[in-house]
């Protein structure tokens, strides 16, 4: 069936609108060539004539993912364990006095957690340096949009190239082997493990905040930021802000930034912040 080849800039108006209103990326002009390469296999897939037939069917999907399946298509989801060496360092040099320690409780969110690296690397990571861990109460909530990324979170299977930079020691304290994708090797998060961690679905821009009933001490909050607008990182930062108390800490990613002096929070170390 032949199908149109050029993703008009009219049609690509309404896949920006539609993408930012939904999710609150903002998609520039010049990804208009690799929105259009990433549709053009949907097209063919679906069997459809046009990018606006296209759009119909993504605008009419009730659940998301199929937009949520183009975003992650066209924005860069890297992820890995213990990624940003830095701030490891810095939770490493400060863990005895991050929490508190009269009620022994502790709550982080991982809010974009993507395939669960994230949320895992920071369970192990205290597994690894808090002292007494059995005796704190420790839950951590790990959020994405994806639904994909979240079966996979959950599952808890990585390929051998995932864990390959990870310590030994760690490596086979914290998995199982398993098997991947066509048979190769892998590994798997032990159960014992997954007890500490919540996965749950929850767009950042969209989402219901009221939902959350406890304060977090720390938020994991890493390039998410990059694809939002001012307004858009505001409004993200506003909602975080009040799930957090004073000395609760925030990190982000590499290259973003707290710029609303209004929410304040002092930079205590590159890409981290502590609410003030």
């Amino acid at each position: 069936m032949p199908y149109e080849r050029e993703l008009s800039h009219e049609v690509f108006e309404k896949f920006q609108e539609l993408i930012y209103h939904e999710i609150g990326i903002n998609l520039s002009e010049h990804k208009r060539t690799l929105v259009q390469t990433r549709l053009r296999k949907w097209l063919i897939k679906f069997e459809l004539n046009n990018y606006d037939e296209l759009y119909e069917i993504i605008e009419n999907d009730k659940s998301d993912q199929m937009l949520i399946m183009l975003v992650n298509a066209i924005t860069t989801n890297v992820t890995s364990f213990f990624r940003e060496d830095s701030q490891w360092i810095y939770l490493l040099e400060n863990i005895d006095n991050m929490f508190d320690k009269e009620n022994k409780r502790i709550r982080i969110w991982s809010a974009a957690c993507s395939s669960g690296e994230e949320p895992y690397s920071i369970l192990m990571f205290l597994k690894e340096h808090l002292k007494d861990f059995y005796e704190w109460d420790i839950k951590i909530l790990a959020t994405d949009i994806s639904e994909n990324m979240l079966l996979h979170a959950q599952t808890g299977i990585y390929e051998e190239k995932a864990v390959e930079n990870m310590p030994k020691h760690m490596k086979y304290k914290y998995f199982n082997p398993a098997v991947g994708k066509k048979g190769s090797k892998a590994f798997a998060i032990k159960d014992e493990l997954k007890k500490y961690i919540t996965f749950r679905s929850f767009n950042l821009v969209t989402g219901n905040y009221t939902i959350f009933k406890n304060k977090f001490d720390v938020v994991f909050c890493r390039n998410v930021m990059i694809y939002f607008d001012r307004q858009t990182q505001d409004q993200l930062l506003s909602e975080l802000t009040r799930l957090l108390k004073k000395g609760s800490m925030v990190f982000v990613g590499h290259s973003e930034s707290i710029q609303n002096k209004k929410l304040n929070y002092r930079l205590v170390s590159p890409s981290i912040y502590k609410l003030k």
